[in-house]
């Protein structure tokens, strides 16, 4: 086997295949003059396995391009992030289902699809190849505990992020909740713990994604209204479009935590391990 990987995946790629104890294949990358895509893949083996992050548009035409070039090898293709995974439903006449469409095409070429905390589960049923899903939550968890924070409240931006939350919580057997919000007014909303009390305790708010960051900034500012000592922020998939970053540093976060599923700055914990695994197991 030999790992190979996109522009955009080079170090988780590498780590993957570090773990795995087998060869980086090596991918040379350019552009025609009108600016459509052009690789070379190196040499492969009779079985390859893919990391390649969609985090754009580029990065799929790449990811489509690499997979072709690999077809003469049995290839699985792991996707750390998907792209266009969260418009996952048509809410009007001609919308595409956009999931489904990206899901399909990248199922062409490969055996199966390997990907890591995806927004819904449900995307999974457009591959055409057997696909599974894996969580890193455990490992964010692993990073929070390095933090040396005393009785830390994990808590989910909302209760569709509970579940991934009370994982990251058992890692350290920490208390956890999600934020509730109640219409005080008609301008004037308030966020806080649903159960438990962020008064005099730090509070780490994870989620799977964390785009514009815009729902964690609001929710800093009303916890240390409500007596949280710090506030961090912990997610997977590191988006962070329009300044997020910035955005959420000034508005009192203490620290800004993800994984190299996108690489990032702040990628502090890595998805290798539990690809590895994941690849291992038939």
């Amino acid at each position: 086997m030999r790992v190979i990987c996109t522009e955009r995946s080079q170090v988780l790629g590498a780590r993957v295949a570090q773990v795995l104890k087998v060869p980086v294949a090596s991918v040379a990358f350019s552009r025609f003059p009108d600016g459509e895509q052009y690789l070379v893949a190196g040499d492969l083996d009779d079985e390859t396995l893919i990391v390649a992050s969609v985090v754009d548009n580029d990065a799929l035409v790449q990811l489509m391009l690499l997979a072709d070039a690999c077809e003469p090898s049995s290839t699985r293709l792991v996707l750390p992030y998907m792209a266009y995974a969260r418009q996952d439903k048509q809410f009007k006449k001609g919308e595409p289902l956009s999931a489904r469409a990206v899901a399909k095409a990248l199922s062409r070429g490969v055996t199966e699809v390997i990907t890591v905390n995806i927004h819904d589960p449900a995307v999974l049923e457009h591959f055409t190849v057997p696909a599974k899903n894996i969580s890193v939550a455990a490992e964010v968890g692993a990073y929070v505990g390095t933090l040396g924070l005393k009785n830390p409240l994990i808590l989910a931006p909302d209760d569709g992020a509970l579940a991934f939350a009370g994982q990251v919580a058992a890692t350290g057997g920490w208390e956890y909740d999600h934020l509730d919000k109640t219409r005080l007014s008609g301008m004037e909303v308030r966020m806080a713990p649903k159960n438990l009390c962020a008064a005099s305790r730090p509070v780490v708010i994870v989620d799977d994604i964390i785009s514009t960051g815009g729902t964690i900034v609001t929710a800093a500012g009303m916890l240390y209204q409500q007596g949280a000592t710090d506030v961090y922020a912990a997610c997977v998939h590191g988006v962070l479009t329009g300044g997020a970053y910035a955005r959420l540093i000034s508005a009192g976060v203490r620290d800004v935590i993800s994984s190299d599923t996108i690489e990032r700055g702040c990628s502090r914990v890595s998805a290798a391990n539990t690809i590895a695994a994941a690849v291992r197991t038939p």
